[in-house]
């Protein structure tokens, strides 16, 4: 049985430590899809909150977002304590729990780039002071990163662990423009180039299952991810959840999610063609509360895990 090559399995080869990955959220921060720069109501997908940690460690700003033009920021005191507070709670957790011992600090939810330089340089440097933390992964849209922040990251990943993480999520502009995307696909294909020649370590986001795809085009998504350098991958499913336009197609009867049957057999054929050095940090995805609409199977991670490895195991791997 082949153990497919996981981001635990690189970062403890790494750093010869068990190396966790810190989720944190900082608000004020938002994206460019929701904000109306380059489309209004953000992705049709996307009621953030639901694939967000907790927002609840500092008062929540009321009305004020940043974005690339923002001039000041009057709140900066008050983020970077709420990201010393996200930290603390979440990595000693991991330390009890998972005998965590290391960290990156993950900038996970919105557009952790979308920012005046000169708050993302304070929010970096505060996160990699904290103890134990030998890292960033930041999370971000092709059309919201800048030459000036990519090179920032290469000084910095000259002496710390650096990923950036583009949400691919297809190749077809046609899908990306159903989704309301608001970019297409040269533009993330541009930008992980460019982060690959400074240097950096890229994630990419897959989405299978989005509207008017089939296997092919999935698979023709993965494969493009692939040619373009990434050096690990996270796949997800596609899934309702309430408060998105998403739901509303749904419920209009325009949208049909795909089956856990579909799922599977478009992720083990993406895992095939990934190219050996290419680790995997997720298989699945998934939200076990009321906001979930469909489909279901989407709602235990720990179940959708087990039959994945029940297929895989007919390939000889295992996840």
């Amino acid at each position: 049985m082949k153990q497919i090559y996981t981001f635990g399995q690189y970062l403890k080869s790494r750093f010869s430590a068990k190396v966790y990955k810190v989720p944190v959220s900082i608000l004020g921060f938002t994206c460019p899809n929701i904000d109306g720069s380059v489309a209004k109501g953000g992705c049709t997908f996307c009621e953030n909150d639901s694939f967000s940690p907790s927002l609840d460690s500092v008062k929540p700003l009321k009305g004020f977002y940043l974005n690339l033009d923002s001039t000041e920021n009057p709140h900066l005191d008050r983020q970077l304590l709420q990201l010393e507070k996200q930290f603390e709670f979440i990595s000693k957790k991991q330390k009890q729990d998972y005998g965590a011992e290391k960290f990156l600090v993950y900038f996970q939810s919105f557009t952790n780039t979308y920012a005046p330089f000169d708050t993302l340089k304070a929010l970096y440097e505060k996160a990699l002071s904290f103890d134990g933390v030998v890292g960033l992964s930041i999370g971000t849209r092709s059309d919201s990163v800048t030459q000036e922040v990519l090179e920032y990251l290469q000084k910095l990943s000259q002496e710390r662990e650096i990923w950036i993480e583009f949400g691919i999520q297809s190749v077809y502009d046609k899908t990306l423009e159903r989704i309301n995307r608001g970019h297409d696909s040269a533009n993330v294909k541009e930008w992980i180039l460019k982060a690959k020649s400074c240097g950096l370590n890229v994630c990419g986001h897959l989405i299978f299952g989005l509207p008017g795809e089939d296997k092919d085009m999935m698979l023709k998504t993965a494969k493009k991810a692939y040619e373009w350098g990434i050096d690990s991958v996270k796949y997800h499913p596609l899934y309702v959840v309430k408060r998105t336009a998403l739901a509303n197609e749904f419920a209009r009867g325009e949208f049909t999610p795909i089956s856990e049957k579909e799922y599977i057999d478009v992720l083990i054929q993406a895992i095939q063609m990934k190219p050996e050095n290419v680790h995997v940090q997720r298989v699945t995805a998934g939200i076990d509360d009321d906001s979930l609409i469909a489909p279901q199977w989407c709602r235990n991670r720990n179940t959708q895990i087990r039959h994945i490895n029940a297929e895989l195991k007919k390939f000889s791997l295992k996840y």
